[in-house]
C-alpha cells in the first residue's frame, strides 16, 4: 500500500468547550496519511495522476477553521469524512493535536482511522 502524508499541518481554529476558548483561536496540528496507489503517478510523472497534497492540506485546514468545534474528536471525525468523500481515497489515518490544552502536558489529541485499508 502506498501513502501520501502531511505532517504537522498547523491550523488556527476555534475549538474547545469553555467560553474563553470560543472567543479565541488556538493552534491545532494535524498529521495525516491517506492510502493511494502511486503507480500511475510514478509511471507518468504527471501531477494529474497524484493526490494533490496542497489541495488536501488546504481542505483539511478549511474544515477545522470553518467548523468551530467543541471537541477534538468531532473535528477529527469531520476531517476524516471530508478527506474520504472529496479526495476519493479508500483510507485515512489522522492525529489531531491540541498542544497546550493541559498545563502539565506538551500535547493532547485524538487519533482516528477511517475507511478500508487496501
Amino acid at each position: 500500500m502506498d501513502k501520501v502524508f502531511v505532517t504537522d499541518l498547523r491550523v488556527s481554529a476555534v475549538i474547545g468547550i469553555f467560553d474563553w476558548e470560543r472567543r479565541i483561536r488556538q493552534t491545532l496540528s494535524v498529521d495525516l496519511e491517506v492510502a493511494v496507489d502511486c503507480a500511475a503517478a510514478a509511471a507518468t510523472d504527471q501531477v494529474t495522476e497524484a493526490v494533490d497534497y496542497k489541495a488536501l492540506s488546504k481542505r483539511v485546514s478549511a474544515v477545522l477553521v470553518e467548523g468551530e468545534f467543541q471537541l477534538v474528536e468531532t473535528a477529527a471525525e469531520r476531517v476524516a469524512e471530508t478527506v474520504l468523500e472529496e479526495f476519493g481515497v479508500p483510507w485515512v489515518h489522522l492525529r489531531l493535536h491540541k498542544p497546550g490544552a493541559l498545563s502539565d502536558a506538551r500535547d493532547v489529541g485524538v487519533e482516528v482511522e477511517r475507511g478500508q485499508c487496501p
